[in-house]
């Protein structure tokens, strides 16, 4: 939970599969700014093999690079914000978002803050560290983490989010690098993308089950929110 905080529980209803499939069509659309060609364009390459390793479906996919690329009449802009702060009992968060209106996302970030802490720029930026993040898992029995780490370029690797599956961190700029050579190293990538990774996590032992409780709900509130992509939170497991 040191890196991305994901809320409990399989994605397996309706509601939380859609709200999946809008975040991945809100990274295309990102991506395709920079070409729609995923050829030439890796950050777009990268999120269209998660897209579709979650089954989106190919029209919501190809809308989404034409929204982003400019291409027809249905152009949309989104702009890249992180929200700083701290969650209950001074765990620290760092929270993504692309949205079509700050002017709309930065009130509503202040009322889900409203049980925490809302920070400046930089105030905890400062205790995570920006990396990539690819989450993998073995191709076939044997394959071993560390040899794929060591060979593949990454910088560490840790226990995934599912179980049997691996997560590997890398410089922002080795990403897709990486994400390029660990198949033939034993892994089949599922996702990647850039990220923060506390330097200090809190340890969960050291909260009571009820002060647990309330950071959870915190998060849930965040991520339930629109505009969010991605929730970093500073909490060890």
């Amino acid at each position: 939970m040191g890196a991305q905080w994901k809320a409990k529980g399989k994605e397996l209803a309706a509601n939380a599969r859609g709200k999946l499939f809008g975040r991945l069509a809100k990274d295309i659309m990102v991506a395709a700014r920079a070409g729609a060609d995923p050829a030439g364009n890796s950050k777009l390459r990268l999120v269209l093999e998660q897209a579709r390793k979650v089954s989106m479906p190919k029209d919501t996919l190809e809308r989404a690079i034409k929204k982003g690329a400019g291409i027809g009449s249905e152009a949309v802009h989104f702009e890249h914000v992180i929200y700083e702060g701290f969650a209950p009992h001074q765990v620290a968060v760092m929270v993504e978002c692309l949205t079509d209106n700050v002017k709309r996302t930065a009130p509503e970030m202040r009322v889900l803050f409203r049980k925490g802490q809302l920070g400046t720029s930089g105030s905890v930026s400062w205790d995570f560290d920006h990396l990539g993040m690819i989450e993998a898992e073995p191709a076939a029995p044997g394959a071993d983490a560390e040899v794929a780490a060591i060979e593949a370029g990454a910088q560490d690797f840790e226990a995934g989010e599912e179980e049997g599956n691996t997560l590997f961190w890398t410089d922002p700029g080795d990403l897709d690098l990486v994400s390029r050579a660990l198949p033939a190293h034993g892994f089949t990538v599922l996702s990647a993308k850039l990220g923060y990774k506390a330097k200090n996590p809190v340890d969960p032992a050291n909260l009571s089950a009820e002060q647990l409780e309330e950071v959870e709900a915190f998060l849930a509130g965040i991520d339930g929110n629109d505009d969010v992509q991605n929730v970093f939170v500073g909490l060890k497991g």
